[in-house]
């Protein structure tokens, strides 16, 4: 019988525009990746302009760790190497030849293989990126050994993919991508599922644990804190269950194929959905003839996490989700003195949160501008983790180090941080200021 954790602490943010259960098939043919998607990467190219690729072929690699390798994800050009300031390289966008032509890497029986097998699969196939560190939330260095393994069953952000639905055909190659999992630590593998049916519940060599209570009860970082917090030297990785299914295909099929299902929502989406496609797909392929109105926010991710993109954008290496919803560039007037029946409220200033499950149609107006912290004690409603988050943000303003540790920066990602950024009467950047705190630590202790 698994564990069942209740996380008390949270909030659910109600929004329409939740994908229907179904998954349509769409023809993508540009795809790109990004070496901003990678903290910590200093990508050196491995291809050129014009390049013929495969389904496999590295396109580039870190440059102090060159068997990090970032590999295409359809068979096509190399169509064009977009650089931005400083000539910082932003996109390698490749045109899809709709050839299927993939690298061979070799199907391999992971019962019999060891782990510098499994590592070396994982790695010249371009897999490896997918896999995670706690602490600094980076691509894992592949000659650690971690203590345990950690993936989250369920997504608990607004309008993120269910990954009952999108999974359920893929339980076989989940498993083998467990079991593979499993072989490159000397501890477990722990799923976190929601605490209701859940077709994850039933996989075999790993510990299962229920978790149940608002957002951000589906982070991972949540999961970890409740089951085996970090500690100053301690070291697990983390991975997306789709991520997972991915790690297996490699090793039942004997090729990378990032095929993902992607959930379109949004209240400015017409038919919200889930679509079929690679990695690093192009947005507008997936948004076409499904805008409602003008004035639209387009994020690669779910509304508190995501990243802004164009409508010529591409989606995320680690997004399952693009969400549409209304840009917010006008000013409201004594906006604080209306009664705000249609208004989503936390602090229940406005008459809405009588509503209960209400679902909201939520633009991107900050209803305010920058200013000083004020002591609320707010922040400690919505994060479900024994540490003091105020203190902790100063301290990473500080750039404190000391102090960050002992405050429990080893524990945090940015992303545990985004509801109290929702919430922040300040109007502050909060998720920004934990990454730069984390990035310094890992640079001092590096």
């Amino acid at each position: 019988m698994a564990e069942t954790k209740r996380i008390k602490k949270g909030l659910n943010i109600n929004l329409l525009g939740e994908a229907q259960k179904k998954i349509a098939k769409i023809e993508v043919s540009e795809f790109a990746l990004k070496p901003t998607d990678f903290n910590g990467i200093f990508p050196r190219l491995l291809v050129k302009e014009g390049d013929q690729v495969k389904a496999g072929t590295s396109v580039f690699c870190d440059k102090y760790r060159e068997q990090i390798r970032f590999s295409s994800p359809v068979s096509g050009k190399i169509e064009e190497i977009r650089r931005g300031d400083k000539r910082i390289l932003l996109e390698v966008v490749i045109k899809d030849d709709k050839a299927g032509d993939y690298e061979d890497f070799g199907k391999t029986d992971i019962a019999s293989a060891d782990r510098g097998k499994i590592k070396e699969n994982l790695l010249k196939s371009g897999v490896w990126p997918v896999i995670r560190q706690r602490p600094y939330n980076v691509i894992a260095n592949p000659d650690d050994t971690p203590q345990a393994v950690f993936i989250s069953g369920f997504d608990s952000a607004p309008l993120a993919p269910d990954y009952g639905f999108t999974l359920k055909d893929d339980l076989v190659d989940f498993q083998a991508g467990v079991n593979a999992m499993a072989k490159l630590t000397d501890g477990k593998v722990f799923i976190g599922v929601p605490a209701t049916d859940h077709p994850l519940a039933g996989v075999k060599n790993a510990e299962i644990t229920c978790f149940e209570g608002p957002h951000p009860a589906g982070n991972v970082g949540i999961q970890i804190h409740h089951i085996q917090p970090l500690n100053k030297g301690d070291l697990v990785w983390t991975v997306n269950p789709q991520d997972v299914v991915i790690i297996g295909r490699l090793f039942t099929q004997g090729r990378y194929n990032p095929s993902i299902a992607v959930a379109v929502t949004g209240s400015e989406i017409k038919e919200p959905q889930y679509y079929k496609v690679n990695k690093g797909a192009l947005v507008s392929t997936l948004l076409s003839d499904e805008l409602k109105n003008s004035g639209k926010r387009i994020i690669s991710g779910n509304v508190l996490t995501g990243e802004k993109v164009s409508y010529s954008g591409y989606l995320g290496f680690y997004h399952n989700q693009v969400t549409v919803i209304p840009e917010g560039n006008y000013h409201e007037f004594f906006g604080w003195a209306l009664p705000g029946f249609g208004k989503f409220s936390f602090s229940k200033a406005f008459f809405s949160w009588a509503h209960g499950t209400r679902k909201y149609r939520l633009d991107t107006n900050l209803h305010g501008g920058l200013r000083s912290y004020v002591m609320t004690g707010q922040y400690e409603k919505v994060l479900p983790m024994d540490i003091l988050p105020m203190q902790l943000i100063k301290a990473c303003l500080a750039e404190d180090i000391d102090l960050m540790e002992k405050l429990g920066i080893y524990e945090v990602d940015e992303e545990d941080f985004a509801l109290v950024e929702f919430i922040d009467t300040s109007k502050t950047e909060i998720q920004s200021i934990i990454r730069k705190g984390i990035d310094l630590v890992r640079k001092e202790m590096s």
